[in-house]
């Protein structure tokens, strides 16, 4: 048997085998828009779109609208070994993106300065891209797609 790892945060307690592995991916969703954000990010931040599959495309398709059946259903980016997923959200379903940003960490500022303006691109600006007392460069912005970042390039050590 696998040795045991325990994890408490004084109100539960979870056993998980030592060997266990675990991804944390960010998993996004768009009001129609995905399959152009996808081909957006995968532009702005060098990765390589991995899959993208339509409804029209699974055994489900006979289940949507004909004026679905172009939306995306999943969708996973590549950028390194970091993965970005996300699908079109039905109208009824929808939600604006709140109370979170996805975060990247960049270790060439100009860069960072690159990547930051290719997304507020067309884009809300809520912190423009400069130094800060922990970064070389630091921004925030909502891009075109209502999907918030934060780029971050800290100082060298």
């Amino acid at each position: 048997m696998a040795e045991e790892a325990s994890i408490s945060n004084g109100l539960f307690a979870h056993r998980y085998p030592k060997e266990c592995t675990m991804q944390v991916n960010p998993y996004l969703t768009f009001n129609g828009q995905c399959e152009a954000a996808f081909k957006f990010y995968e532009q702005c931040l060098g990765g390589k779109i991995e899959a993208m599959m339509t409804h029209g495309d699974s055994p489900m398709a006979n289940q949507v609208s004909s004026e679905w059946q172009k939306k995306i259903l999943h969708a996973r980016l590549m950028i390194g070994d970091k993965a970005l997923m996300g699908s079109d959200a039905p109208p009824e379903r929808y939600e604006k993106p709140q109370g979170f940003s996805i975060a990247l960490g960049i270790d060439d500022p100009a860069k960072a300065e690159r990547i930051f303006h290719a997304l507020a691109d067309n884009g809300t600006v809520t912190m423009p891209i400069q130094q800060t007392f922990w970064a070389a460069r630091f921004g925030m912005l909502v891009d075109r797609f209502g999907i918030p970042w934060m780029v971050n390039c800290e100082q060298a050590a």
